[in-house]
């Protein structure tokens, strides 16, 4: 285990294996979040739970053993939900098209990890536009998850207005809300699986859905997803601006977890290879989700509870992939679980990514536009690419305005001509 440097960092197997397990009951949830959220864009279930679990199994041992870093892995929230409700469900980009997208933009994020571009171009834009980019997917997926409960359905006369809480299976999403934030609030190990579970209880008592017939099941094939990507009919030049969506959201979002778990913990030291080897793994899971058939990998956030409970090195996050080996089996359970135990969970992960506003200043009147333009405008557009193009239009042009050039340097530009892309090309 000398290969893990367990000594040195002053941790031992059981120690490892704790923290791994912790982490597994933390992001748990992402094997029937997904599989809800993907199967909206016509994508078999069965097929989506097992490629989810592999890519989370894949991603998490590909870092423990690259990067040595207790960071687990597997299919991002918020670009899932673009992948299903604006890719396929508002664009009517074929899923297969949308795969070949989530393709390009890993290898494009894979290609520049080996290059000093990645640094330069997080170098380039302000830190205060990257925080408010999680905060807008964070009112963005939360807008979703609201939608999909029926707490908040479309209206003639003011677009969007309250759901009909006369239904039983939009109490039971609001039972749900209730249960996962109450959970989270007493800081309960696995709060938001704990809270589906319990929601889903609820339903299958009270008869709102069925209640499962069977527990386990052999693992569904994902014959109909793998290697189904489209990279061809990707690659037109309208689909420019999405490409770069994914690239950048993948980013800043991997970034800012691995600043938040990370740098807290004393994993990443000044001069150490840990992060860009981190952010290296992270790029070929991505790659790899494009060829399985799930949505762009990213690293978890939830990584902090296996930190928490002493994990230090990849031998955590290698045990947090093996743990998600049970998932494979559990198909008829998953299946079972109503949707509105599941969205919620949207809702609490928004409110989460939505909290990065408390960083940001807004004495910076650049900055203060074009977070309000990013956070109201991915949930109102629909599009976390036309929240990015306004907020960094909006940017640069304040910028102009009130003569502070030197915050306008190439990687803006650069951003800002993709973004006026955005609009022109449609």
């Amino acid at each position: 285990m000398d290969f893990f440097k367990l000594k040195s960092k002053g941790v031992t197997v059981t120690t490892e294996a704790r923290a791994g397990f912790t982490t597994f009951l933390t992001m748990l949830y992402i094997i029937p979040v997904n599989a809800a959220i993907l199967s909206e864009a016509n994508m078999p279930y069965d097929a989506i739970v097992t490629a989810t679990a592999l890519i989370t199994i894949i991603a998490c041992i590909i870092n423990g053993l690259w990067s040595n870093t207790p960071i687990a892995m597997s299919t991002g929230m918020g670009l899932n939900a673009y992948f299903a409700f604006v890719l396929v469900g508002e664009m009517h980009i074929p899923w297969q098209s949308a795969l070949g997208i989530v393709f390009i933009s890993g290898m494009i994020f894979l290609i520049l990890s080996f290059t000093k571009f990645r640094s330069w171009m997080i170098n380039s834009i302000n830190e205060d536009l990257r925080r408010a980019i999680s905060a807008g997917i964070g009112a963005f997926i939360a807008f979703i998850g609201l939608q999909q409960m029926g707490i908040i359905t479309k209206s003639d006369s003011t677009l969007v207005t309250l759901g009909d809480f006369g239904n039983a299976s939009v109490l039971l999403g609001v039972l749900g809300l209730v249960v996962v934030i109450a959970f989270y609030i007493k800081n309960i190990k696995g709060a938001f699986i704990l809270a589906i579970l319990t929601t889903a209880v609820v339903g299958w008592i009270f008869g709102i859905a069925s209640f499962p017939k069977e527990f386990f099941s052999l693992p569904a094939s994902i014959s109909p997803i793998a290697f189904e990507l489209d990279i061809l009919s990707a690659l037109k030049f309208s689909l420019l601006p999405v490409i770069i969506t994914f690239f950048i959201t993948d980013l800043f979002d991997t970034l800012g977890t691995l600043a938040g778990v990370g740098f807290r913990a004393g994993l990443f030291k000044k001069g150490s290879k840990e992060l860009e080897k981190t952010l290296e793994a992270d790029a070929a899971a991505s790659v790899l989700s494009g060829l399985i058939g799930v949505s762009t990998t990213t690293s978890f956030v939830e990584s902090a509870s296996g930190v928490e409970e002493g994990g230090r090195s990849g031998l955590t996050a290698i045990f947090t992939g093996l743990f998600f080996v049970l998932t494979l089996f559990l198909i008829p359970l998953f299946k079972a679980i109503p949707s509105n135990a599941i969205y919620p969970v949207l809702v609490m992960v928004g409110v989460l990514m939505f909290a990065e506003l408390k960083n940001i200043n807004f004495k910076d009147k650049s900055v203060a536009i074009a977070t309000f333009l990013i956070v109201i405008l991915m949930p109102l557009t629909y599009s976390i690419t036309y929240g990015l193009a306004f907020g960094f239009i909006s940017y640069t042009i304040t910028k102009l305005l009130t003569k502070e050039f030197k915050d306008v340097n190439a990687g803006v530009i650069l951003l800002f001509a993709i973004s006026l892309m955005a609009f022109i090309v449609r």
